[in-house]
This record gives C-alpha cells, sequence and structure tokens, in this order.
C-alpha cells in the first residue's frame, strides 16, 4: 500500500475542499492516486466538486493575451450560461488564466490528458537518476509518486503554482473563482506561440520575463 503522507492529505484536500480524514481515506483507498481519489470522493459526494460534476459547461470564451509581441496565447474557458459569459468576473477570469499559459507554458490543461507513454518515459527517466543517485530499489516507488507529482506541477496547468499567489494551485484559484461566480467552470483548452519557436537560436527565458512581470503588477 502506497503510504500516504500529509502533504498528500493537504493537497488533495486544497483540490476538493473535502475534510482531511476523508481525503486520507480517499489516498489510501486509491494506493495514493489523485485522480482515483477524486473520482472516489465525487462518487461518495464529499467533494465540493460533486455538486456541479454532472452539469454542462457549453458556454464561455476565448480570449486572448499577449505578452510583448513574442509570446502569445488563446484560451477557451467554459461556464454554464452566457450571462455569466458576460461576466466581468468572469472574464477576468479567463484572462488570468491566459496569462498563466503565458508565463509557465504547460502542455495540458489536467493530468487526465498527459499520454500514457509520456508519463512512461518520465517515470523511467525519474527511476534512472534515483538509481543513479543510489536509492534503495525497494524506496523507488514511493519516491517516484512525489516525482510525479512534481511532473504534473510542470505540465499542467490546473497543477501549477498560480503566477500571482504562489501559495495556490491555479485549479485552486479557479475552483475559488468559480463558487463566487456560481457556476461550473472549466478551462476546456489552450494553445501557446512564442516568437522564433521551433528554430534554433539563442535561449531567452521568455516565460521567466512574464511571470516576473506579472509578480510585479
Amino acid at each position: 500500500m502506497a503510504e500516504i503522507s500529509a502533504q498528500m492529505v493537504k493537497d488533495l484536500r486544497e483540490r476538493t475542499g473535502a475534510g482531511m480524514m476523508d481525503c486520507k481515506k480517499a489516498l489510501s483507498e486509491t494506493a495514493g492516486d489523485f485522480v482515483k481519489a477524486e473520482e472516489w470522493l465525487r462518487k461518495k459526494g464529499i467533494s465540493r466538486a460533486a455538486g456541479k460534476e454532472g452539469r454542462v459547461a457549453a458556454e464561455g470564451i476565448i480570449t486572448s493575451y499577449i505578452h510583448g509581441g513574442r509570446i502569445g496565447v488563446i484560451v477557451e474557458v467554459n461556464c454554464e450560461t452566457d450571462f455569466v459569459a458576460r461576466n466581468t468576473d468572469f472574464q477576468d477570469l479567463a484572462k488570468d488564466v491566459a496569462m498563466q499559459v503565458a508565463a509557465a507554458s504547460p502542455k495540458f490543461v489536467r493530468r487526465e490528458e498527459v499520454p500514457q507513454d509520456a508519463m512512461d518515459k518520465e517515470k523511467e527517466i525519474q527511476r534512472e537518476l534515483l538509481k543513479q543517485q543510489g536509492k534503495p530499489e525497494a524506496m523507488l516507488e514511493k519516491i517516484l509518486v512525489g516525482k510525479m507529482e512534481k511532473y504534473y506541477e510542470g505540465v499542467c496547468l490546473v497543477d501549477q503554482l498560480w503566477v500571482k499567489d504562489d501559495k495556490k494551485k491555479v485549479g485552486e484559484m479557479i475552483t475559488e473563482r468559480a463558487a463566487k461566480i456560481g457556476e461550473k467552470v472549466s478551462v476546456r483548452r489552450f494553445v501557446r506561440f512564442e516568437v522564433g519557436e521551433g528554430i534554433e537560436k539563442k535561449k531567452e527565458d521568455l516565460a521567466a520575463e512574464v511571470a516576473k512581470t506579472l509578480g510585479q503588477a
């Protein structure tokens, strides 16, 4: 059985709004798998997302953000009604999501979208690195759980730390704002463009520049 750490319980609680003991139980029942643990909580009607889970968010907006003419983002954020789509709070949320994509360059919206072969490759890379560091074979799988969480934080939008407040994740920010808006809110997709992307050139950390600018806003 996977070891359930206090940090794992804290992270699941922040993502779902469920109580600590419920989160610990969910993680124990699903061998530390966050995706399955969230599903377990929703099925039990414990997660704060459970009430909105069956509702359809098919309205919304497509918005864009351009940073210095060098990085451009287009993002689709969905809600339940056209009325909310015209709401300033919802539009500000969509703009914040676009700025996050510009600054942090995620590859996917959520971890369920990460291809299995990409996850397998990352696990294999981390496993080899741990072996080179002399980590005991019996501890590898436990350590890999934390390594994969870090991986998701890097490539999945909702798992990233929010550039405007690094004490919360983007998914938490969206959940909080959705509660204020009063409707189910979901980021459906995004695309990010960067000048010269794919062309061999002198490396410039444009994403860091965006994040720095946002942090000063």
